[in-house]
Formats: C-alpha cells, structure tokens, sequence
C-alpha cells in the first residue's frame, strides 16, 4: 500500500498579542507552490490507496449510485402566466432549466448546464425572471468557483442575448417593469480595484439591455468593502430598495423613488441592532426585522413617510415560533414559520389578521416558496428526511392544493421513524436534536450513529430529503442532527449565543449531543461518528480536539480550522462579525481557546478522521484542510487513520455535477462504515 507521505515542518514561531503561537505547517498555506502540490497529490493516492482496499467501498457505491438517481425538482417562479423552474432526471451532472407557458403547459429546455462542459461543472448559480416573463437573467460559473457571468435569454425564442456581465456572484437582479433594464449587484471589473480585494465592495449597478457592462451606471457604494448591499423594486417599478448586510446579524435598508428626481436614498432603517428584509408592493413597504423581537416580526411602512414612529405592525413576534419568510399576494400574506426547526405555513389577510395554517404532509420543511403579487396562487417546495422534494400549488382563495410535481424514488416513509428530542447542554440550556432511524433500530448501546450539525450564520437545520442519509438508515444507522446554538432555529437570540465570544456554546451543544447519545443508551464512542461542512467543519475539528475520546470517526469537509489566520485569505474577511478578528487582541483570546489547528496534541488518541476540500473553493481556503490532516497525522497515537482528500475542479459544493458527488460521498460514507464497523 502507498505510504503516508512524509511532510516537513516550519519552524514558525509567532509572538501575537503577547502570546507565543507555533505554525509548523505554513508552507502548506500556498497550494500552488510546488512543494505543496507535490504534498497534495501524495495525500490525495494514500487516501485513495486505503478507500480501494475497504471491502464495504464497491457496495457502498453501488447503492449510493442508484439513490443519487433519484431526481430533483425546484419551485416554479411564476411571472405573468410563464413558469420558470429547474428539474434533474436520474444520473443528470446538473438540473436543467424549464419554461412552461401556462401552469400545466408543455415545457420547454430554457437551458441545459449538462451540454457546457464535458466533465458536467459548469454550473447554473442563480437566476431572476423578469417581470413580465419575457426574459431570463442567469449565472454561470466554472469548476464550482460559484464566481457567476451573467448571460440573458430570450423566454419567447429561447435565444440568448448578447449582454454579458462578469463579477456576478450571487447576484441579485431586479428587473424594470418594462424589461427594459435591470438593477443588480457585481464586485469590480478586473484592476477595479487592488489585488487581493476583487472578492469586496460589491455594489449596485444599473444595466441597460445591449449597453457594455463597463458603460453601467454606478448606484450605490457600500461606506464598507466587506458590507454586502442587494436590491429589489416594487412591483410597479416606482420604488427603489436597497438593503445592506453590515454583519450577520445587522443590515439596513435605504429607499428612494424612481421618478426622475434623482433624490437621494432615504434610510428606512440604519445603525439599529437588528436586521431588516422588505418588498414594497402596490404603495406599501412589508418590512421583517428582528428589531426588538428575536423571533422576527412583519410592519408595513410608506414608502413617502419610512420614518420609524410611522410603522404599523402588522404581525408581532411570537414566541413559539420564528417568522421566516413573507410573501405578499395580490389578497394575502403568506407567512413560513419555524416550529421547533421545522416549516409551517400561514395565510393572512394583507393587514396581518385571521391568519391559519397551510397544512404540509409532515415534519418536514418548506423550499423555494413562490407568488406573484398581483396572483392568487402559490408553490411550495416540501421535503423530509424520508420524503423526497415535492412541489404543491394552492389556489388562495379556495385554499385548495395539488401537488404539482414530486421526485419518484422508492423510498417507503413508514418504514422510518423521525423524532425529536431534547437534551441540556453544558450549561443547562435545551438543546433539541433530530434522530431518524429504521423502525426496527432501537437503543441496545451498540447502535452506529452519524451525529451532524452545523451551528452558525443564523442557518437552521431543518428535516430535509438526504439521498446518502437513505444508505445510512438502511444499514442499520441512526441519524442525529442537533440544532446548535449559532444556527437559526429559535430566532436571533439563539444565534447570538453562538457566536463570537459565545461561539464555544456551539462546541458544547454537540458534545453534550454526543454525550447524550451514549447516556441514552443509543451508542458508544467507537460507534459515533461526527460530520460537519465549512462552518460545520470548524464545528467538527472543535469537537474532535477537545473531545477526541468521544468519537470514532469524524469527517470534516470545506473546513475553517486554522481560526487565527482565516481571515487573511479568500472571503474570509466577511465572517469576521461572526467569528471575530484576530487582530484585536480581546477577539484573538476567543478564538484562540478553540481553534482546532492550535489544539492539537502531540500523543493524543484521536479518532479516524476524513478532511475533505476542494481546489476551485472560492469561500473557504483549503489551506485549513491540508495543514490540519499535516498536524493531526504528525501527532496521533490512537493508530486510527488521517486522510485527506483534495478535489480539483470543485469548490464549496454547489455546482458540484453528480459524478463528483457520487464519487466524494462513496468516499465519505466508506471511510465512515470502515472506522465504525458498519457492513
């Protein structure tokens, strides 16, 4: 068997903040060195060496590759009588885009990612229909970067135009009535700005169809290179909104009118500790902010009077539940609410009153929620753990539903249970964790468990289909998702005691997880495996130094593991409110205490571990992945494995075409069954 590679130390000694911080592995910071690519590709044929001789590898695969067969279907975007959605057929690399005129009409092929590269990774990152539903604006990225071009297309001919715009990542588009031209966000063009900064000061443009991008108006300019601005219009095109992320947890939102006056923005909302998201439909603004209610709340404001004393409320927080998202019809408020990190719906009347529920089919939650605000119908997209992604469409009036598309797996629900549980973390605080397993699957002390979370940037984890999770729970497994402090299942409260300075309550909600797994008689440390991605990757390298005796296996993916230095590279620079700076001497003591890649212990058991990363990453350096797997190598005497996998022409997963998922999960999901002894 290929041997592990050996790898050399740097004798790097920092003095920072008056504290003594060793790095032996810097030089794996440049992966293009190449020392490092060397390195890179000898780690890359050792894991490979071990993943080939595991006998459970071609059964993993061959399962894996007929459950990734199962499809995918996304909600339609409805605009004027044309419906706009993306759908993936069994082994297809990426979903393609469809059009139907009319909602049960035949569809046609808008696009198809799958013809653009022989190797299946370009990628469609986003798209915004104008509002007429003539013309579709749309991303493409290559090899997972995510870093979009923006192409137009023509839905009546299905011809594309010539516009081109680079720098359009997670762009949002906001179309002028007339389809005219569009507002939307871009980072500089190329020595726009200095280098090293090309992944900040996003802005707002204005383009109008036919114009060079370098011809595009200027609208507005965040006063700061890291703040994040989107934009929207009303629906009657008279109103332009501008809202800025500031931090994770702050945003402000600014207003004028498109009237030819060429006044200048007003502020709806700036400098307050809270968040803000508005539409401004037929004259009114429906604003959800989290201002003095964690669990968010809806006023409607005029646009002409935005002052504060002048907003009505229109649906206050809730205790019991968080106020997700708001559409607005042309006679409703749609209102998604999380419920113990699962979906609800609501139908209001436009003022807030004689709210009632939009049953879904179980515990589970909602995807993709679609309307116009002239219309009467709405799509909902709806999935489980043991449901797969179904579409439903009602008629508002009537409150009728039909489903309007489902993906076909054989997938029996019943055969699964899926329960919700409560434990105490470290401090006494209730933690709840999701736990899906065969009917047949009970607690007897021996049970392989896959416990993963995530716990941060106000994302909840939510029951939603897995195709990988089915493997798992047909071998016998048990799944364990905790909802973590960090995340956002219970409001902005529960967010805010995970992160920053707070941010070891994450570690310690999944510890006691863990803890409580083996308490109640579900597992024992051997058979418990601990499994996270990007934010959930520091997640799992926290948990795994400084409780390396509680797990089996962990496998770390697109990780931040070196929390002193990340955010010198990439768009790290952006997850500084949620982390903090290890500049500032208060925020490097924080970070310092957890960061997984100055934690390690030479002569520490530690568990098997998989680290998993990607070349094209364009959000999280693998740097952090490779000088982890150099550190935890050097220093482990459990005997138990180290590996590292780097994927070239990949990125932080979306994009990622079927073949490469089918080839990373078969790796995942051996290496987990090989270190917990699952057939």
């Amino acid at each position: 068997m290929t041997s592990l590679p050996l790898t050399p130390r740097d004798d790097v000694l920092e003095v920072l903040h008056g504290t003594p911080v060793a790095d032996p592995y810097r030089w794996l910071e440049d992966g293009e060195s190449a020392a490092a690519r060397a390195w890179t590709a000898a780690q890359n044929a050792y894991t490979a060496a071990w993943l080939r001789r595991a006998p459970r590898r071609a059964a993993v695969r061959q399962r894996l590759e007929t459950l990734l067969h199962i499809g995918a279907i996304g909600c339609p975007r409805p605009a004027r009588g044309r419906y706009v959605y993306q759908r993936r057929d069994g082994g297809q690399d990426q979903p393609v885009l469809y059009v139907r005129d009319g909602v049960d009409g035949p569809e046609r092929v808008a696009l198809d990612p799958n013809v653009l590269a022989a190797d299946g990774t370009t990628a469609l990152d986003w798209y915004h229909v104008s509002d007429d539903g003539r013309i579709l604006a749309y991303g493409l990225s290559e090899g997972g970067t995510e870093r979009s071009v923006l192409h137009l297309l023509d839905l009546d001919t299905l011809a594309p135009l010539p516009d081109r715009i680079p720098g359009t990542r997670a762009a949002d588009v906001a179309w002028l009535p007339d389809g005219s031209g569009f507002y939307y966000t871009r980072y500089p063009l190329g020595g726009a700005v200095p280098a090293g900064e090309e992944h900040y000061h996003r802005a707002v443009w204005f383009h109008r169809l036919g114009d060079e991008p370098s011809q595009d108006a200027l609208v507005f300019q965040p006063a700061e290179k890291e703040h994040w601005p989107g934009v929207s219009l009303s629906d009657d095109g008279r109103w332009l909104l501008i809202a800025v992320q500031r931090t994770f947890e702050r945003s402000d939102l600014y207003i004028r009118p498109l009237d030819g006056s060429q006044r200048p923005l007003v502020a709806v909302a700036r400098d307050l500790p809270a968040s803000f998201e508005g539409r401004i439909v037929r004259g009114t603004l429906y604003l959800r902010t989290n201002l003095e209610a964690t669990t968010y709340r809806l006023f409607a404001v005029d646009p002409v009077h935005p002052e504060r004393e002048a907003w009505h409320e229109l649906v206050p927080p809730r205790d019991d539940a968080v106020l997700a998202t708001v559409m607005v019809t042309r006679r409703h408020l749609v209102l998604e609410y999380l419920v113990r990190a699962a979906s609800r719906l609501e139908l209001a009347a436009l003022d807030g009153s004689g709210a009632r529920e939009l049953l879904l089919p179980t515990l589970g939650s909602v995807f993709g929620l679609a309307a116009e605000s002239g219309g009467d119908e709405l799509f909902a997209g709806f999935s489980s753990y043991t449901t797969p992604p179904t579409v439903y469409r009602w008629d508002l009036d009537t409150l009728t539903r039909w489903k309007w598309a489902s993906v076909a797996a054989d997938v029996d629900p019943e055969r699964y249970v899926v329960e919700q549980v409560a434990y105490p973390s470290r401090d006494g605080t209730e933690v709840t964790m999701f736990l899906v397993h065969d009917r047949a699957v009970t607690p007897d002390g021996n049970r392989p468990v896959y416990l993963t979370g995530y716990g941060g940037f106000n994302v909840p984890m939510q029951p939603g289909f897995s195709r990988s999770y089915l493997l798992w729970l047909e071998r016998g497994g048990v799944l364990a998702v905790p909802n973590l402090r960090g995340g956002g299942e219970y409001g902005e409260h529960w967010h805010q005691q995970g992160m920053l300075g707070e941010k070891q309550r994450t570690f310690d909600d999944c510890i006691a997880a863990a803890e409580w797994l083996v308490r109640a008689g579900w597992t024992r440390p051997e058979r418990l495996a601990v499994a996270g991605g990007s934010n959930g990757g520091l997640l799992v390298g926290a948990v795994v130094t400084q409780r390396p005796d509680l797990f089996g296996a962990a496998v770390c993916s697109v990780p931040l593991l070196d929390m002193l230095r990340y955010h010198r590279f990439l768009i790290a620079r952006l997850w500084i409110p949620e982390y903090g700076d290890p500049d500032d001497p208060e925020q490097f003591r924080w970070l310092a205490a957890y960061s997984p890649y100055h934690r390690v212990k030479d002569g520490e058991r530690y568990p098997a571990v998989l680290l998993t990363a990607a070349e094209g990453d364009s959000r999280v350096d693998p740097l952090h992945a490779r000088k982890m797997a150099a550190r935890l190598q050097a220093a482990t005497a459990s005997g138990r494995p180290v590996l590292l996998r780097i994927e070239s022409r990949a990125g932080h997963g979306a994009g990622k075409p079927v073949r490469k998922v089918l080839d990373e999960l078969t790796d995942c999901w051996t290496f987990v069954c090989e270190a917990l002894g699952v057939t």
